[in-house]
């Protein structure tokens, strides 16, 4: 497997996990979902390593950029079921400054 095929997997293992993800978030397992995430972050630490320069032919960038945005996709999706459960457990800890970790914990604006 040469250096682009390696770099399309990790795209492609994202890309999966992200579906994944969502999968979890609309169930409610958020367990699942911090696992899955954490999954996620060491795929995209390999991606960062392995994908040292711009890419090379058509059908490469053109996957590469599909997998991108399909995982953009899936994060949206993920953050739209997560974003009422972050508020009811902002209101159930009762504490602005809790609400407000949360959110920037899971890529949320204060206050809205």
């Amino acid at each position: 497997m040469d250096q682009h095929e390696q770099i399309l997997g990790l795209y492609v293992s994202i890309s999966d996990k992200t579906g994944e993800m969502v999968e979890a978030a609309r169930q409610s397992d958020w367990e699942r979902l911090v696992a899955l995430e954490q999954d996620c972050r060491g795929l995209t630490d390999d991606l960062r390593r392995a994908d040292v320069g711009p890419a090379e032919g058509k059908y490469f960038s053109e996957r590469k950029f599909e997998l991108l945005r399909k995982a953009l996709a899936d994060d949206a999706k993920v953050r739209e079921c997560t974003e009422p459960w972050m508020a009811q457990l902002a209101q159930y800890l009762g504490s602005g400054r809790q609400q407000q970790r949360l959110q920037c914990a899971y890529g949320g604006s204060p206050g809205g």
